[in-house]
């Protein structure tokens, strides 16, 4: 809860670093809200070993699966290189000058619908990364007021989360359960996805309308394209590095395999340098210490997480789960409700259902949520994204994916 805490105060703590500029780097760390986690997860080991014992403390530290953060890691770097933003920008392009729409409205329309949706095929982690990169010029701007930005946060957090679920493997929360529960993307389809879908559009319409005249006038400003994706890049290049994110995609649960082709994804980044923009390295690196942090600090959670979430009816688990998903992530609280013995297939549904909607709450709240946070939030107030603020912006898109799921 002292993480929690912390995450929500990290902006005023960042803040502080401009009060006391003899202490701002201090500050400035621990402002960083992809810092947090890693950060509370390390005083977490050390305690342990000073109450316990070195070698238990160690043995709690390497027993935790850090497959999702270097996942998260590893593809974040890979989808926003420029032959694969590339790639997909001239699709999203191509689709908008086809709309019966203004071209900056259709386009940032596809960014907060189609590319969720995409999320289904290249998970989402792939998904917010694309999605940030094409919209920052367009919407996350420092010219553009704080509120429209926050509500366009909102949306795309909110679709991120829901719009992984037209398979069975893309959403975190949905792959905790999906072998135990045997939910294969014919199941999620039938009983999610088409759902998923209608609120996703149905956020992305309302958001894309809210912001119209916002984004027809950031469409006259310079920087409308993200980074440098519109300098040549050969076809064979973007073929090599879509190639790349497959494999990752395909092998995103064996650590050693994916690891081994992204070593492969650095080499050919060096061999044709000419190529490619400034791989996001840092960016990456940070959102995987958050998330490594957050695995640490939840294999703690079970002993009251487990059972709040067992006791309750099939309708109080869905609101339950769509709350605390805003403190805790929701594959960790799915992952819990897996190993629930004899839970009924309404509760399963419910479990699933709000821990999605959840998602777009709170950074913590999915796993791709750090990775949108680092790639947009130079486009806000102070460089920094407020919690409350957030909380507010995703509270009208939470409530239409929540509905999707409860009434159709």
């Amino acid at each position: 809860m002292v993480a929690v805490a912390h995450t929500f105060a990290a902006r005023e703590l960042d803040r502080l670093g401009r009060r006391f500029p003899r202490h701002a780097g201090l500050f400035h760390l621990l402002g960083e809200v992809e810092v947090v986690f890693g950060f509370w997860a390390m005083v977490l080991v050390l305690a342990m070993a000073s109450i316990l014992d070195v070698d238990r403390a160690l043995d709690y530290a390497e027993s935790r699966n850090y497959t999702e953060p270097l996942f998260v890691f590893v593809v974040m770097v890979v989808a926003a290189s420029r032959p694969v933003l590339l790639t997909i920008t001239r699709v999203v392009d191509a689709l908008a000058r086809a709309m019966p729409l203004p071209t900056p409205i259709a386009r940032a329309w596809l960014g907060l619908a189609a590319v969720p949706l995409l999320g289904s095929l290249i998970t989402e982690p792939a998904a917010m990364t694309i999605a940030a990169l094409m919209l920052a010029p367009k919407i996350f701007r420092p010219d553009i007021r704080e509120a429209p930005k926050y509500l366009a946060l909102g949306v795309l957090f909110v679709n991120i989360s829901i719009g992984g679920t037209l398979t069975a493997y893309a959403a975190p929360p949905v792959l905790m359960v999906a072998q135990t529960w045997q939910w294969d993307s014919t199941f999620m389809l039938a009983h999610f996805g088409w759902k998923s879908a209608i609120a996703v559009l149905v956020n992305a319409s309302v958001a894309t309308f809210l912001l119209r005249k916002h984004l027809m006038a950031a469409s006259a400003m310079p920087g409308d394209a993200p980074g440098d994706v519109r300098t040549r890049v050969p076809g064979l290049v973007m073929l090599v590095h879509l190639g790349l994110l497959a494999g990752i995609v395909v092998f995103s649960h064996h650590p050693a395999v994916f690891l081994a082709i992204f070593m492969m994804f650095l080499g050919y980044t060096q061999a044709y340098e000419r190529y490619q923009s400034p791989l996001i390295l840092k960016e990456a690196l940070l959102v995987g210490f958050f998330l490594a942090g957050l695995v640490v600090l939840g294999g703690l959670q079970r002993w009251w997480l487990q059972p709040l979430v067992s006791s309750l009816a099939p309708l109080a688990l869905f609101f339950g789960a769509l709350g605390l998903t805003a403190v805790t992530d929701n594959a960790a609280l799915t992952y819990l409700g897996s190993l629930i013995a004899g839970i009924s297939s309404e509760s399963k549904y419910m479990l699933v259902a709000g821990a999605m909607a959840g998602g777009g709450l709170t950074v913590i709240a999915n796993a791709p949520n750090p990775a949108g946070l680092a790639l947009l939030k130079r486009g806000f107030a102070d460089e920094s994204i407020g919690a409350g603020e957030l909380l507010l912006g995703a509270l009208g898109p939470t409530a239409v994916a929540a509905a999707a799921f409860l009434f159709l």
